[in-house]
């Protein structure tokens, strides 16, 4: 339990970087997201999921 805690900390400190460091940014980019159609948007998704998921399994063995 203490590495998942630890492993939700590092995700959370990492994913608020570029919120703190531009938030301006962070905004516009969200704005041009709304426009990406939903297909493309789920098979990024997938992709992401995967690829971490291969990070996870290199990482553990």
């Amino acid at each position: 339990m203490t590495y998942f805690l630890s492993v939700l900390g590092m995700f959370l400190v990492v994913e608020s970087i570029p919120w703190f460091l531009s938030p301006g940014t962070i905004k516009k980019a969200i704005l041009q997201i709304v426009e990406v159609p939903d297909r493309i948007l789920r098979i990024s998704g997938f992709f992401l999921m995967m690829v971490g998921l291969l990070v996870v399994r290199l990482a553990v063995s």
